[in-house]
């Protein structure tokens, strides 16, 4: 029975995960397709090049709210259904059946799921953003960072199921930004604010 509310709940976090609010939202305001330019990135970094800042925050928080809202729904029926259902909307943003599986690379989904799961953490995990970002001027590298200090911190809590989930998030994190990761090498990283 288990085994079936877990699907259930995976598959309820992925189609609210899958929903490309980016695409969405820049579609609604007139200014087409976002995958066309920058990155072809449908998160908030991305929309955030199109120069418009509110569509950008917007983005971000709708991204982040339907991570929250899979796991608190979820976790009405139980802290392991929240758990599958945080899972379910960060692979559903990653790669939504809508797109052809090409989303985006999950970072405010992230922070959303952890935002249910664990607010205290939340925090951590954009006070680190923050001070990458603002000093370094790079939303990859500030979202890396922040990343790798979450499985650790509920570690160190003693949440260890939620740090499993978290470094298995961690890792899919990464390798989402393997591009950014080799142009941040390379010296070629877009930093934030820039256009094109």
């Amino acid at each position: 029975m288990l085994y079936t509310q877990l699907l259930a709940a995976l598959a309820f976090g992925y189609l609210l995960g899958s929903v490309p609010f980016g695409l969405l939202i820049t579609r609604a305001a007139g200014l087409g397709d976002v995958r066309n330019i920058g990155s072809g990135n449908i998160g908030a970094t991305n929309v955030l090049r199109t120069g418009n800042k509110g569509l950008a925050a917007l983005t971000l928080i709708l991204d982040a709210l339907k991570g929250t809202a899979a796991v608190l729904i979820a976790g009405i029926y139980g802290p392991e259904l929240a758990l599958a259902a945080g899972l379910g909307a960060f692979l559903g943003h990653l790669f939504p059946v809508w797109l052809g599986f090409k989303g985006g690379k999950g970072v405010a989904t992230y922070l959303g799921v952890l935002a249910g799961l664990a607010w205290n953490v939340a925090l951590v995990f954009a006070a680190a953003w923050l001070a990458v970002a603002l000093v370094m001027r790079y939303s990859s590298l500030a979202a890396l960072v922040a990343s790798l200090a979450v499985p650790l911190t509920l570690f160190y809590l003693g949440l260890v199921d939620y740090a499993a989930l978290f470094a298995v998030m961690t890792v899919i994190v990464f390798i989402k930004h393997r591009a950014n990761i080799s142009r941040l090498l390379a010296g070629t990283e877009s930093r934030i604010g820039a256009k094109g």
